[in-house]
């Protein structure tokens, strides 16, 4: 795993370079701030319509209303925009010609995927960070709770991290940024609502179809829960793509 930073260092450098890191962030913030202030907004007008039923003020909170609305509309943009943020990872190298530069270097397939993938993990962070002034607000509004709060960013930091993987891998495939783009979204959607049909099928069939969506291993974090096994779905899902793209990039130089 030497030299993982050097190539950490070239993509960091490489992602903010060029205007598709600023766009992902930019499109990501906005919608997200959009939600933000639609669901605060929401949040108003029933507190006002409930200022004379003190039993039903009391169902209302920033929790219900505002934070897991939030993180599931927030978990739905990054479906939209990892795609973006991952289609040049390989597919420019593959039409520059650098990847055989590259993989000419003293270092690992194992580092120079590392790297590619803990640079596009850090991008993820970026943007997620740039909504901290949304829980700012939050706690300038009254207490929300901290539970669904947690587990809401921690699930979408994982499953960010799982469409980078998978976004690596899709990659990895091709030197066609566009296509690349696509059919990540296409592969992430299909794994996003793979469990709408599980109520279609013998009940042996819709657990497996449940264990392999991510929406359905979402649900418990979005409600401040952090089961282990939602935890171990999210990692192994990425572990298995990382996996598949060394085997994808060994596979390029050995037919180099």
């Amino acid at each position: 795993m030497r030299g993982w930073y050097a190539v950490f260092h070239k993509e960091i450098a490489g992602f903010f370079s060029v205007p598709v890191a600023y766009v992902v962030a930019g499109s990501f913030l906005l919608l997200s701030g959009f939600f933000f202030w639609a669901n605060v907004s929401f949040m108003n007008l029933i507190s006002l319509q409930a200022a004379n039923s003190p039993m039903l003020m009391q169902r209302i909170n920033l929790t219900d209303v505002v934070i897991r609305p939030l993180i599931q509309n927030m978990a739905i943009v990054l479906l939209f925009v990892m795609p973006l943020l991952t289609m040049r990872i390989f597919s420019e190298e593959k039409k520059t010609g650098t990847i055989e530069l590259l993989l000419t270097y003293p270092v690992s397939d194992a580092a120079v995927i590392m790297g590619k993938y803990l640079a596009s993990v850090f991008m993820l962070l970026v943007i997620l960070t740039g909504t901290i002034p949304f829980l700012v607000i939050l706690f300038m509004l009254g207490f929300p709770d901290s539970g669904p709060l947690i587990g809401g960013y921690l699930g979408l930091l994982l499953l960010g991290s799982a469409f980078l993987s998978l976004g690596m891998f899709i990659s990895s495939l091709t030197e066609n940024q566009i296509v690349s783009a696509i059919l990540t979204f296409g592969a992430a959607l299909l794994f996003w609502v793979m469990n709408w049909t599980a109520s279609f099928v013998e009940e042996k069939f819709a657990a497996v179809i449940n264990q392999l969506s991510m929406l359905w291993h979402l649900e418990s974090l979005n409600k401040g829960v952090i089961p282990l096994s939602d935890i171990s779905y999210f990692i192994l899902f990425t572990a298995f793509f990382l996996f598949m793209t060394m085997r994808s990039v060994e596979t390029y130089r050995w037919r180099g």
